[in-house]
């Protein structure tokens, strides 16, 4: 594919040469997440156009270390410099002259776009948000002709050619090869002539012939004054600069094991509740004897209360026993009758 003159007797190709890449440089460089550290303790130092390798299995932090030296994660320890601007205290700065390709969960492809509408938004957005607003007053010819010039110069560094595709530039996103769909993630980004790309899962479902294709693709792109982070599983042979992250143990990325000292706080703090509560115990024992002594006082007036009921009502039955034995003898009324007023005394009692 032949590039564009921009106006100034240089391709694009030539232009994209003659832009300086981003230098990266890094100290005890680290991001933490609410779960944990997703990596700690990077160091790099990458001169500007270089190839960078971020290998590493699934889940030691690659993704993150990728978007943190491209100003869109902020790292919780250490310092790094890219570009000659410092992080993370100029992360916008960071942003506005780098690139993120394939990166899932973040710039990804929307299925249902064509190649033409992918590429005529991603220039729109960059005319919108990344371009001079002065660009805003030139002739919309000039601007519709910097726009092609841009797209076509992104799509020979990423190596797509969309008349190859089967529906040519309508040709829908779903319909893509894999390599094919990062080639156009590539060339989406470089249409804003970054000095930084960062590109995600480079050599994920590839074969052999198509992964030595995607590395061949970025070393061209970083030999055009580019610098590029890519991650990957292997590493390659076009790689000029290699950071190797591990998977962190979970004891570690909890933030705390057996042995440290929080921990044993904790265990310290858990015994002396234990021991404080011990006193306590005691105390509330004592207090429940001293509080049962006035109950068993009370249970003793109950049961003299209930003897002396019962002493009253023999009382009543021998009164009655009396009043029965003065009817039935014939005596005069007056000893019924105090019979009857001993009753009634005695069940007052």
């Amino acid at each position: 594919m032949e590039s564009a003159d921009n106006g100034t007797g240089s391709t694009g190709t030539e232009a994209a040469r003659t832009r300086p890449g981003a230098a990266v440089r890094a100290e005890g460089f680290g991001v933490k997440g609410p779960r944990g550290w997703a990596f700690r303790g990077v160091d790099v130092e990458a001169a500007p156009g270089s190839l960078v390798a971020v290998a590493g299995p699934s889940g030691s932090g690659r993704t993150c270390l990728l978007l943190a030296l491209s100003g869109r994660m902020k790292p919780a320890e250490g310092y790094a410099e890219v570009g000659g601007v410092r992080l993370p205290r100029r992360m916008a700065a960071v942003r506005r002259f780098s690139a993120l390709a394939h990166v899932p969960g973040v710039s990804d492809l929307d299925p249902a776009f064509t190649v033409a509408e992918h590429l005529r938004e991603a220039a729109l957005l960059r005319r919108r948000f990344g371009g001079s607003p002065l660009a805003l007053l030139r002739p919309r010819a000039g601007r519709a002709a910097e726009n092609r010039r841009r797209v076509a110069a992104a799509l020979e560094a990423a190596g797509l050619d969309p008349e190859t595709l089967p529906k040519g530039e309508r040709t829908s996103v779903r319909d893509l090869e894999r390599l094919e769909a990062l080639r156009l993630s590539v060339a989406l980004a470089l249409v804003g002539e970054p000095r930084l790309l960062a590109v995600d899962d480079t050599d994920l479902k590839l074969n052999d012939a198509e992964e030595a294709a995607a590395w061949s693709m970025l070393r061209a792109v970083a030999d055009g004054g580019v610098t590029v982070l890519a991650v990957c599983t292997e590493i390659p042979d076009e790689a000029d600069v290699v950071i190797r992250t591990t998977a962190a143990d979970p004891a570690a990325a909890a933030g705390g094991g057996p042995g440290d000292g929080d921990g044993g706080t904790g265990r310290d703090g858990g015994d002396s509740g234990r021991k404080a509560r011990g006193p306590g115990g005691t105390r509330d024992s004592g207090g429940e004897d001293r509080a049962a002594e006035p109950a068993r006082d009370t249970g003793d007036t109950a049961r003299d209360a209930g003897s002396t009921a019962q002493d009253a009502g023999k009382t009543a039955q021998d009164a009655g026993d009396a009043g029965r034995d003065a009817a039935g003898s014939g005596d005069d009324t007056d000893d019924e009758k105090g019979a009857a007023d001993a009753f009634a005394e005695t069940g007052r009692a």
